[in-house]
């Protein structure tokens, strides 16, 4: 069994994405199921009916790392727990201040993550946000669709991320908004071209997959 503190629970294909760090070793951890898509199903990971929230400490039976990505593990069949819960304070120590996920645009094409050597090949991480501002509009199914942008305390910044965050979405649906500053959990998507009018190397788009308040 392998203990994370859950940074996220996001949307994946109707199922979810779920990732957290290791507190032995301060890595990070993504879980992935042996569908194709890897996402979480409900039977894989509710707990007593009830959904892993950010910074439940999970214990949690999990494989190996992934060869082509280090964060990712191997979900093994068991019984999940919850065996505790830490502060948003006991986190900062895990967050990055270097540029979010590589560069400073939207998204990383795949060759562009595949040419960095596998210790430096990150696609999830923790982003303290100074600020933090979010605009929206109606799906065609009901309902709205958010987005996130960001600026760290070093200058980082990140625009019209899409937020994939089930709870932060619920939220923000009741205009609750975030206050700042918070921990933002950014993630890389699996690759997407849009529609029409995309040239070049297939794009993992970044995602907010996670929001913390610290206050």
């Amino acid at each position: 069994m392998t203990q994370i503190i859950c940074l996220a629970n996001a949307l994946k294909y109707g199922d979810r994405c779920i990732a957290g760090i290791d507190p032995t070793t301060g890595q990070w951890i993504r879980l992935i199921s042996d569908l194709a898509d890897g996402r979480i199903t409900p039977e894989m990971r509710l707990i007593d009916g009830q959904e892993p929230a950010l910074l439940d400490v999970l214990e949690i039976p999990l494989g190996g790392s992934n060869l082509t990505e280090l964060e990712n593990r191997s979900l093994l069949p068991g019984v999940w727990k919850r065996v505790g819960r830490v502060a948003p304070a006991e986190v900062l120590q895990y967050c990055s201040e270097s540029e979010i996920l590589h560069n400073a645009e939207k998204y990383v094409t795949v060759t562009a993550l595949n040419a960095l050597p596998l210790s430096e090949r990150r696609t999830v991480q923790l982003v303290y946000a100074q600020e933090f501002s979010v605009c929206s509009k109606p799906k065609a199914q009901g309902g709205r669709s958010w987005k996130g942008s960001l600026v760290t305390k070093t200058g980082q910044t990140l625009t019209n991320a899409i937020i994939t965050d089930p709870v932060l979405i619920d939220r923000l649906d009741l205009g609750n908004f975030l206050q700042t500053p918070c921990l933002v959990t950014v993630s890389l998507g699996m690759p997407h071209r849009p529609a029409t009018g995309w040239e070049g190397d297939d794009p993992c788009w970044k995602l907010i997959t996670g929001a913390i308040e610290l206050n």
